[in-house]
């Protein structure tokens, strides 16, 4: 149970989607900034950006978004959740290519600080191919699943521990994104 009364049945609407009924006022901005960032036409593919997602709430141990979110990259990857495992666990020997290695490297250290991105982190990023706009919205999805992250886990939201709650909602979100 959450640490604030929802006035919903927490179980039928956990993490963040409790959250956004709670406060649609706030839900609303926050789901429409995740479609932007995870959704909307990008140079990166819809997979990619949500496993850079759930790559940034492993990290931060959010357990209910790196759940959704690895969830969500897997439906929209080659390699579905093995992939999507061996890179939260370490993206170094995964097998994805050298600029989605680098770009987990910026976000990597937009979740420890955002002043630990370094020109050389940029600059090997560029040199692998990355876009200034995809550095840009790596850093700003790092930026925003870690205040996802603490949002959710501040107040305490339910996490379901059945991994087909998520597959559930993945199909949703992959045909409709994340729009209230």
């Amino acid at each position: 149970m959450a640490h604030i009364d929802l006035g919903i049945d927490e179980k039928q609407f956990p993490g963040i989607i409790g959250l956004a009924r709670y406060r649609p006022e706030t839900g609303k901005p926050l789901f429409d900034l995740a479609d932007t960032l995870l959704h909307a036409p990008n140079s990166l593919s819809r997979g990619e950006r949500e496993l850079i997602a759930a790559y940034v709430s492993s990290g931060n141990e959010c357990n209910f978004c790196r759940d959704s979110h690895s969830a969500f990259a897997a439906a929209q990857l080659d390699g579905g959740l093995p992939l999507v495992h061996d890179v939260c666990v370490d993206p170094g020997a995964a097998d994805i290519s050298p600029k989605l290695r680098t770009l987990l490297a910026i976000a990597a250290a937009v979740r420890v600080d955002g002043r630990a991105v370094t020109t050389d982190l940029v600059a090997a990023a560029r040199a692998e191919g990355a876009t200034d706009v995809e550095i840009h919205d790596t850093v700003l999805i790092a930026a925003a699943f870690s205040m996802f992250n603490r949002y959710v886990d501040g107040l305490g939201t339910v996490v379901p521990d059945d991994p087909a709650a998520y597959e559930m909602s993945a199909q949703r979100i992959v045909e409709h994104g994340y729009s209230l």
